[in-house]
């Protein structure tokens, strides 16, 4: 697990936006036409006018970017060019006997900050009431395509090349023989390709969503049912959650998988139609049995929505969804389980997905007795009740408690 190479100091990367694209944003904001938006106080119908509205002159007149930007820079980041794609990520050295490097990534539409709850506690575990022996060397890069990682002058990125492409970061370009990988949602995509393809090299994942290589591989890829009826004899309980499931998650990955560029048009020179896009995921994915403004302000989403502006990464990442049909994912081999590394994974019971769950103990069996079980390599899986689709943010405690067992099953 010997970190033989650093990043040369040359490679240092600081957020530092020029103020023409945040004065040119600041203008768009101040000229945007709204919708009428009729009957939709409930937004029964998506992100509604009267929430957006305020959130919009906000932007435009009260959000400081600086701020973030500040906020941002006080972390050490890096940005370092493999086969041609830049790769943004911010670095923690950690601070124990034998730290393990940990690669940390994120999904769609949540890069970057969304993750850094889990920095400190894991690679500092000392001063954050832990065990040293815990500490881990934190590595959180931003997905090619997204955010700072661009911008990109290949389109044929999706889960499994970006996944070669982080195993050069962490064993040639950060000289790791060994390390682990923490993702969720297309993160982990990213991480259970990684336990497939480069076992010999991964001590552990530890996965947030329990995702398989190759799940858009079929018919009807753009369905995440893959047309699969709700069953006649569902109680009325089941049946709503699975009808809450599709309104979650249905539309986005039709779109994206559809109309990735069609789309991407609009929100590419449209803020507010981008900030609605976002806000619509943001909102309805995270905890269902939470309260969304309470968990995550103004300016954290605020920032976010910044970043995929100011980069125009909104279209790229959107991208990633249509790659894994045009340019699918093949096994590196035939061994089962398919995913070798061993694996422990956090589930939430404020996510939407699975239906039918409502205790720590029902999400744990419904994974167990599930379709994926059999693809992964299990050493710990747990569940808890707090936290929806944006874990790492929502609940992070949850994820540190759970990886640092994880890998102390492995050592």
């Amino acid at each position: 697990m010997s970190d033989t190479n650093t990043v040369p100091t040359s490679e240092h990367f600081t957020i530092d936006v020029d103020q023409s694209l945040l004065d040119d944003l600041r203008e768009r904001l101040r000229k945007t036409r709204f919708f009428d938006d009729l009957d939709n106080e409930d937004e029964y119908y998506g992100v509604g006018t009267d929430y957006l509205r305020p959130l919009v002159d906000y932007w435009a007149d009260g959000f400081d970017w600086r701020a973030a930007e500040t906020r941002l820079n006080a972390h050490e980041q890096f940005k370092v060019e493999i086969g041609g794609v830049p790769v943004h990520f911010v670095r923690k050295r950690g601070k124990g006997p034998n730290p393990t490097p940990l690669l940390i990534l994120h999904g769609w539409p949540w890069p970057g900050e969304f993750s850094y709850p889990l920095i400190d506690p894991l690679a500092d575990p000392t001063a954050h009431g832990g065990d040293p022996a815990d500490a881990f060397d934190v590595i959180v890069p931003t997905l090619p395509g997204f955010g700072w990682s661009t911008p990109l002058e290949r389109g044929d990125l999706n889960y499994w090349k970006i996944a070669d492409i982080l195993h050069v970061l962490m064993t040639e370009k950060l000289g790791f023989e060994k390390y682990g990988a923490l993702g969720s949602d297309y993160g982990a995509l990213v991480a259970g390709t990684l336990g497939h393809k480069y076992a010999d090299s991964i001590i552990a994942i530890h996965l947030g969503h329990d995702l398989v290589p190759g799940m858009f591989q079929h018919d009807r890829y753009w369905d995440l049912t893959a047309g699969q009826q709700i069953p006649e004899d569902a109680s009325p309980q089941m049946r709503a959650d699975i009808m809450r499931m599709h309104s979650t998650y249905a539309s986005h990955v039709a779109v994206h998988m559809l109309d990735a560029s069609t789309l991407s048009h609009g929100l590419n020179d449209s803020p507010v139609g981008m900030l609605a896009w976002l806000m619509q995921r943001w909102k309805k994915w995270s905890d269902k049995n939470g309260e969304f403004d309470a968990v995550f302000s103004r300016d954290f989403v605020l920032t976010q929505a910044t970043i995929f502006w100011v980069t125009q990464s909104i279209g790229s990442s959107i991208r990633m969804y249509r790659n894994t049909v045009r340019y699918p994912w093949t096994p590196s081999h035939d061994r089962q389980p398919l995913v070798e590394a061993p694996a422990g994974f956090t589930l939430l019971l404020g996510d939407a997905f699975p239906p039918g769950v409502s205790s720590v103990e029902e999400r744990v069996a419904a994974f167990e007795h599930g379709p994926s079980r059999e693809v992964f390599n299990p050493v710990n899986v747990n569940a808890h009740e707090r936290g929806g689709h944006f874990g790492h943010y929502e609940n992070p405690e949850a994820f540190i408690g759970d990886i640092r067992e994880t890998f102390r099953r492995v050592r």
